[in-house]
Formats: structure tokens, C-alpha cells, sequence
């Protein structure tokens, strides 16, 4: 209750902010602003919320390869997926760190506050980035069940805390590229220099 009265002030002192910065046209200053103050919001409002349907999307995906190679079985209602090894069996649970929520929700702020684009734009970009990041999300948890299922219970740590994290923010790396630096390359304007010109 203390999270959602503290949330709610820290929402006004925001939109007050914004309102200053937008007036004063300290457009770096709005973004900036904008954006960690937009994700803040989202982990005190949306998080407590998304987070387990989100785990349960996650080891639905993730599970389907294992299901059809009948290698191994996700649970999706629980956010589980179980491995069973040549040396034993390994349960991996699908909580706030590995749901991705963290990830989508700073992509959500930067690019509700990106000019680059309209608001349509956004709102489509915004549908397609998030779909992405829970498919390279989804991706990473087969690339570690995988791992540990062919190399032993041993390969865990290597493949969640090394290979696993590089495939996905591999993935978000490309994402953020295409959502956010192209875009801003081609509609920078240098004198009468445009990148988007034919």
C-alpha cells in the first residue's frame, strides 16, 4: 500500500517535471526524465501485475522445443521447466529477473519518450519490440535447457549467468539498433544534408 501512495506522488512530482521541462524545450532533459521516471512507475504499478503471466509465456515458448524434441518439459502454469539429465534432474523457475520484465519495460520507456517517431509509430514499434524481446527471452531459456540437458547438471552456471544473458542481450543489442539508433541516423538533417534523401 505504501509503494502505490509513494507511486501515485511520484507521479505528480513526474508529470509536473515533464510539463517544466516540455515548456522550457530542455528536450534531452524530457527524455531523460521521461524515460526513468516512466520506468520507475511501471515497476511500482505494472510489475507486481506482469510478471507472472509474463513467466508463464516465457516457459510456454520455451517449452515447445523441448516438448517436440522430447528433450525436456515446461510447465507454464508454474513458470517451471524441468531437465532431466544424464547425471539427474533440474527444475528452472521463470521469476522476475529471468520473466524479462525488466528488459521490456525499460525498452517501453525509452521509446514512449523517442521523438523520432509518431505516437502510431510508437504505439506499432512498441507492440513489435516487446513480441521480439519475449521471443529472445523464450530463446535464451532453450539455449539453456539445451545446454544443460546435453552437457549435465554442471553447465548450468555457464549457461544462465555466460551464454544464455549473451544470446538474449545479443538479441536486445540488434533490437535497440533497428528501434532506435538507425532511425535516428536516417532522419538526422545536417545543414541542408539529409540522410533520407534519395
Amino acid at each position: 500500500m505504501i509503494q502505490y501512495i509513494a507511486g501515485s506522488i511520484g507521479f505528480v512530482i513526474w508529470l509536473f517535471l515533464l510539463h517544466v521541462l516540455n515548456k522550457s524545450k530542455l528536450n534531452f532533459w524530457y527524455f531523460l526524465v521521461g524515460s526513468a521516471g516512466a520506468f520507475v512507475l511501471m515497476l511500482v504499478f505494472l510489475q507486481p501485475f506482469l510478471t507472472q503471466p509474463l513467466a508463464r509465456i516465457v516457459a510456454l515458448l520455451a517449452g515447445l522445443p523441448g516438448k517436440i524434441g522430447d528433450i525436456y518439459s515446461a510447465h507454464y502454469k508454474y513458470g517451471v521447466i524441468f531437465v532431466q539429465t544424464y547425471e539427474g534432474a533440474i527444475s528452472l523457475k521463470i521469476d522476475f529477473e529471468c520473466s524479462g520484465i525488466i528488459e521490456i519495460m525499460a525498452y517501453l520507456s525509452l521509446l514512449i519518450f523517442y521523438r523520432v517517431y509518431t505516437v502510431y509509430e510508437r504505439f506499432c514499434v512498441g507492440i513489435l519490440g516487446v513480441i521480439a524481446m519475449i521471443l529472445a527471452n523464450a530463446l535464451r531459456i532453450t539455449v539453456i535447457c539445451l545446454m544443460i540437458y546435453f552437457g549435465g547438471i554442471d553447465t548450468y552456471y555457464i549457461a544462465h549467468t555466460f551464454v544464455g544473458r549473451l544470446v538474449f542481450y545479443a538479441l536486445s543489442v540488434l533490437l535497440y539498433f533497428y528501434v532506435f539508433t538507425k532511425p535516428q541516423i536516417i532522419k538526422q538533417k545536417v545543414g541542408s544534408f539529409r540522410y533520407d534523401s534519395d
